[in-house]
């Protein structure tokens, strides 16, 4: 792979909703959701060896949010915010500097994006951040919107493949969420194009 996908100056890694209950035997488990904890650590490494921003979103859900089942939504209860099922895996690396951005705070409203409803986008600004890269759960839900939406704001956006996994509710929902990012513009690579 070219150097150009070596974290540099203007780099920051967004780690997208890597928390227990996404995780097998979690209430809302990705398949194989475990597997990005791995590649998702040595970018980790590579950034923070580096000094560059590190932010990890999680969805903080109040008890009666929107998006569960009881409340009339597609989920059931999920990552509720201070639960065990919210945290962040303990296998995950997460430096004491990264960023922590909570999404979906309120009942009365959902947020698949890391953009929606925070304050993302000024404070990768602040940190004079101009490229993204990506990884997390699930691609074709919190994933995608979150790339959407970064290349929507201007970043340049590379998305980590082997430290992504979809949910697959319907069967090829991953691949398709793969080729809209694609077409939108994001750049694909693998964890060890980041961090041989």
């Amino acid at each position: 792979m070219s150097e150009s996908v070596k974290p540099s100056a203007g780099d920051a890694l967004v780690l997208v909703d890597i928390q227990n209950d996404f995780l097998p035997g979690g209430s809302l488990a990705v398949p194989e959701g475990d597997a990005v904890i791995a590649p998702a650590n040595s970018c980790t490494h590579a950034f923070a060896s580096r000094g560059l921003p590190i932010i990890a979103t999680r969805d903080w859900h109040p008890p009666d949010h929107c998006s569960f089942q009881p409340q009339g939504g597609p989920w059931p209860p999920h990552c509720i915010a201070g639960t065990e099922g919210a945290a962040f895996p303990a296998a995950l690396y997460l430096p004491t500097d990264a960023l922590i951005v909570s999404k979906a705070t309120m009942a009365s409203a959902d947020a698949y994006s890391g953009f929606e409803g925070t304050d993302l986008e000024d404070r990768l600004r602040d940190l004079r951040v101009t490229r993204l890269f990506v990884c997390g759960l699930a691609t074709d839900y919190c994933v995608a919107s979150t790339v959407r939406d970064a290349i929507a704001a201007g970043f340049e956006t590379v998305v980590i493949e082997d430290a992504v996994r979809a949910v697959d509710v319907e069967p090829g929902d991953g691949e398709r969420a793969k080729r809209r990012m694609q077409a939108g513009g994001a750049r694909f690579v693998t964890s060890r194009d980041v961090a041989p």
